[in-house]
């Protein structure tokens, strides 16, 4: 009985009085509501027992009354019956009679207004049944939306109205209503009749539909629903788990009259939409061959990222890092990010000369950084486009990374100074996996940047690909749901929905810090590209578009007939920016050369001289002295914190690290936190991802302790280094490649003062991120004369283990070096081996020893120029005794050796030498034990080559198969050293499709023979 009463009453439809106390609800104010709306409010006269000083007793007389009717007197019975059953204002009470001898016979004679019993479950179903009406449409509401500015698709692919949703049209429409109500009625969905329209019902909590109203009739609490997600706005959020969250968009979207403009903002949103589509009409008057990849058809974009931007800077925030692909590029490059128009348009003019180095890109993957003046905010805001390959999506984990990269430095832990906007395709969006990869990294700890705005440019077709052939989910936004991110839906031909919209998704992601996406349904007005023919597949659809006014048209005409311009000046700015535009063209002509640098995505002031060449061309000494190596290495070994337990299987590692320290000897593990903690000593940076990297995919690193004893105590040896040190971050990354590579490559972009490190859990896990070393890091210097320092460690090593574990596929990286192997350098160059580097795409390694290992990642930062490094780390030799390198050799003075000669008898007696072996990586330990066995130390030489490209030719024997590995790359080399003088031989594994054999004898035979031809003497005397 308790929750029936507490039920009704929350559901009660109003009394006579507004008087009794309601629900208290901090509903804002609104600035206007639809109209004027029906209620039972009504004068204290129409019921004269009524005033405020009794309200609590009536209130506690009809809570007697719902647990018990025959509790209360029968004048108190007739007047709630009369109440509850809609009797009109002034006409539920009903003077009791005088009390006389015959009085109790006059009142059992007093008939209610209404027969009928008090039906309070009746009453209660009805409001729980407007609560479910008002639910269906805050689920399914934009499933009705009127989102395609065609009038031909629907946006959800679904041109079916949800069940549960009376009606889908603007306007109330009665007969409509009618037939809907009745599909819903026959079946007891709602129980609601035609009768019910006029009924006021108390509006729950989880509404804002009544504005400062606590109920509405059913007809205006239907129409109001209509308004606020049956127009074009669709919005998906009830998937969220989170009341708060939820409640904030209801309010956003439900409150009366909330999407209000001031006239200055239509002007403003007028004069955007000018520029955006006046500046592709230009390209298209001057360059109408010419591939651009307009924005026709979705000019509403330039204004709904300026808006995002304002509202941003409004919010605090300085510094927007966007990632976009290539459709409408050059316009948010000349309108949004403010791009001087004469350089965007002499990129058109076919004889422009390079000026820079490298290949260049085309005009539409390019990217921009500039910082300007906000005229709407009068703050600074900077703002970056990442520049992209035509791989689409793949720029958004960079974006992301460099998003994070640009909060780290400025110590912007939350988000409210930089952040990132991303653009998308809709095809793209559904179909690019990646999409998926960067979602799920949005709110992992050392990789979140507290909110991305997604703008999908959604023009409803895939190049030729028809949208329900592209995707089988709804709308190519669902992807956004896995992580709890809202989506709005937006026709783009209502340029103000549209503002609305973007206002919401930026003022989201500043008050939750979370992402969000707005979904701009548009249409593409030309095909893929300019000269692309879109009526051989879509022809209904293009003779729809052909019909289409354009998007700026429609809405000059209808702010000249609501009076907030007149024809004149919206005439007066166009001829404005038109001049603009030909001025800029004029200016245009006077450039002749191309400078890609001023192109630039990630500058990095002070790292370069003014002209963008580094200030040295040397590299100092990567050794250290003997005090900071004892000294990282006490700590290595070490606890660095009291009242911390940790695993007794990691005591002894830590007490092996100990005694290697105390005999000035580093093995794998302990370089690489030599060469780490050195670097933080000196102010660098370090930043180690992917996936089980702190503890390491070998168990060889533990550069995080656990506490066995507290869940989530953790700590990090190597921020205990020094007193003033540089941070260590290391982080477990998702199991993700493309991602997070990416992501590791954005954030390397920010900042060459930083080490910026992705591992693999095995070697040839890479090729699931080909696309970002292919399109990215390999040619990234050359196509957008950006460079970048990422270090890619990659596990490699034919050790039985199997097809998939072992090769790190050396070849691909090799054969994408830039280096000419017919070609003899200069090697009497002063600095040659600088100059080498300087003049490579990457740098490809295979250390021998963990002391070279050591020097690489330290040369990698003392380097006055940035490269990738790419790095073939080992497995078996983290743990190898023979592995491991003194003190002496990682001292002050030395370096990283490229190439390692003999230093054995071999090299004492060189005339004895019948043999010399070049091999590179783990496979020497294999010949040295080889060699001692079979007693050829003096006739046998072995020279190891740990720097693969650029290839040493100033100073081969592979364990891989021929036609992988190195030997394709370094053989060609060899022969032009030695001017082809004496052959080049090959010893190995014989060519295979797969990078090894899954079979563990199979392994050991292959070893064995590649032994054999590399120790026999006479292997190739009967080749010529």
């Amino acid at each position: 009985m308790f929750h029936l009463r507490t039920c009704a009453a929350k559901l009660r439809p109003l009394t006579a009085s507004q008087t009794v106390r309601t629900f208290s609800q901090n509903r804002p104010a609104a600035a206007r509501t639809f109209g004027q709306v029906r209620g039972y409010t009504a004068p204290v006269a129409a019921e004269p027992f009524l005033s405020g000083t009794s309200s609590n007793y009536v209130e506690e007389m009809y809570y007697a009354w719902l647990e018990n009717p025959k509790s209360v007197h029968k004048s108190w019975d007739i007047f709630f019956r009369n109440t509850n059953a809609g009797a009109p204002p002034g006409t539920a009470y009903q003077s009791p009679l005088p009390l006389s001898p015959g009085s109790l016979s006059a009142v059992a004679r007093v008939q209610p207004l209404v027969e009928a019993q008090p039906n309070v479950d009746k009453l209660v179903e009805d409001h729980l049944a407007v609560q479910s009406l008002i639910r269906a449409y805050q689920i399914r509401g934009h499933h009705v939306a009127q989102l395609d500015p065609l009038g031909i698709l629907d946006a959800d692919l679904d041109s079916s109205v949800p069940a549960d949703i009376i009606s889908s049209t603007d306007k109330l429409d009665l007969a409509v209503f009618k037939e809907r109500l009745r599909m819903l009625t026959v079946g007891g969905f709602y129980g609601l009749d035609e009768s019910d329209l006029d009924k006021v019902f108390h509006l729950p909590t989880t509404t804002f539909i009544g504005g400062q109203e606590s109920a509405l009739p059913l007809r205006e609490i239907i129409r109001r629903l209509e308004m606020a997600y049956c127009q074009h706005i669709g919005v998906e959020f009830m998937f969220i788990n989170d009341l708060e969250q939820c409640q904030w968009i209801r309010q956003k979207f439900e409150t009366p009259g909330i999407m209000q403009f001031t006239n200055e903002e239509k002007r403003t949103l007028l004069a955007r939409l000018v520029r955006s589509t006046r500046f592709e009409d230009f390209l298209q008057r001057k360059w109408s061959s010419e591939k651009r990849f307009g924005l026709e058809g979705c000019e509403v974009l330039i204004p709904a990222l300026k808006t995002i931007i304002d509202k941003s800077s409004e919010n605090g925030v300085d510094y927007v890092i966007m990632g976009m692909p290539h459709r409408g590029r050059l316009n948010v490059l000349a309108n949004v990010i403010r791009k001087e128009l004469e350089q965007i348009f002499c990129q058109f003019d076919s004889k422009l000369e390079a000026a820079d180095e490298g290949s260049g890109d085309v005009k539409y993957h390019l990217g921009m950084y500039h910082r300007r003046i906000n005229r709407v905010t009068d703050r600074n805001i900077t703002l970056s486009l990442v520049a992209n390959p035509s791989h689409l999506e793949a720029a958004d984990p960079v974006v992301m990374g460099k998003t994070k990269a640009e909060q780290f430095y400025c110590g912007d832990t939350e988000g409210k100074k930089v952040m990132s906007i991303l653009l998308h395709g809709d095809a793209a969006f559904a179909g690019q996996g990646i999409v998926y990869e960067t979602f799920h990294l949005s709110d992992l700890p050392s990789y979140t940047t507290h909110g991305t705005v997604h703008v999908v440019v959604n023009n409803q077709i895939g190049f030729t690909t028809d949208p329900r052939m592209a995707r089988s989910s709804p709308y190519p936004t669902d992807v956004a749901r896995v992580v709890n991110a809202p989506i709005f839906h937006v026709n783009a031909d209502d340029p103000e929905a549209v503002m609305y919209v973007c206002k919401v998704a930026a003022e989201w992601r500043s008050t939750f810090h979370k992402d969000v996406v707005v979904d701009l349904v548009c249409y593409r007005r030309n095909g893929h590209n300019e000269m692309d023919e879109p009526m051989f597949t879509q022809p209904l659809m293009y003779k729809q578009i052909r019909k289409q006014k354009p998007v700026l048209q429609k809405y000059a005409e209808l702010l000249v007939s609501q009076g907030v311009v007149n024809q004149p000046e919206y005439e007066e700015e166009i001829s404005k920016y038109d001049k603009i535009c030909e001025e800029a063209f004029t200016r245009s002509k006077d450039e002749k050369i191309l400078h890609i640098k001023h192109w630039l995505d990630s500058p990095w002031p002070g790292f370069f001289t003014l002209d963008g060449q580094p200030r040295s061309m040397t590299c100092p000494p990567t050794g250290l002295t003997e005090d900071i190596l004892t000294h990282i290495g006490n700590v290595a070994s070490s606890v660095p914190v009291e009242n911390f337990t940790i695993h007794g299987g990691l005591s002894r590692i830590l007490k092996t690290r100990g005694e290697l320290v105390k005999n000035r000897t580093v093995d794998w593990a302990l370089a690489e936190y030599m060469a780490f903690g050195s670097l933080l000593k000196e102010g660098i940076h370090i930043r180690l991802s992917g996936q089980d990297v702190e503890r390491g995919t070998f168990s060889h690193r533990h550069h995080v302790l656990h506490d066995q004893n507290v869940d989530k105590k953790t700590c990090i040896p190597m921020n205990h280094l020094w007193p003033n040190q540089a941070p260590y971050t290391v982080c477990n990354s998702s199991l993700s490649e493309y991602g997070v590579l990416g992501f590791e490559l954005g954030f390397a972009m920010a900042s060459p003062n930083a080490l910026v490190l992705w591992e693999a859990q095995f070697g040839d896990f890479h090729n699931t991120a080909q696309c970002i070393i292919d399109q990215f890091i390999c040619p990234g210097q050359a196509k957008w004369v950006r460079q970048n320092g990422i270090v890619l460690l990659l596990p490699h090593g034919m050790e039985g283990m199997g097809p998939e574990h072992s090769s790190a596929r050396p070849e691909r990286f090799l054969q994408m070096c830039n280096d000419d192997p017919d070609v003899l350098p200069n090697l009497e160059e002063a600095n040659f081996d600088i100059n080498q580097l300087y003049d490579c795409n990457w740098i490809v390694v295979n250390c021998s020893t963990p002391g070279n290992f050591f020097h690489v990642l330290r040369r990698q930062i003392l380097l006055p120029f940035r490269k990738p490094l790419i790095i073939f780390t080992p497995k078996s030799l983290l743990r190898h005794p023979e592995a491991r390198t003194s003190f002496d050799e990682m001292l002050s003075g030395t370096h990283f050796q490229r190439v390692i000669p003999e230093d054995g008898l071999a090299a004492q007696n060189p005339a004895n030498v019948r043999r010399l072996l070049f091999c590179t990586g783990k496979v020497y330990y294999d010949l040295t034990r080889e060699r001692k066995a079979r007693g050829m130390a003096e006739q046998v030489a072995i020279t190891r080559i740990e720097q693969l490209s650029p290839f040493p030719f100033d100073l081969l024997l592979q364990e891989e198969h021929k036609n992988q590995g190195y030997y394709d790359y370094v053989k060609p080399r060899l022969r032009t050293t030695i001017s082809r003088a004496k052959p080049v031989w090959y010893a190995g594994r014989d060519p295979a499709a797969a990078p090894a054999t899954g079979n563990k004898k199979t392994h050991l035979t292959e070893l064995q023979r590649l032994l054999d031809t590399a120790f026999d003497l006479d292997a190739f005397k009967n080749f010529s």
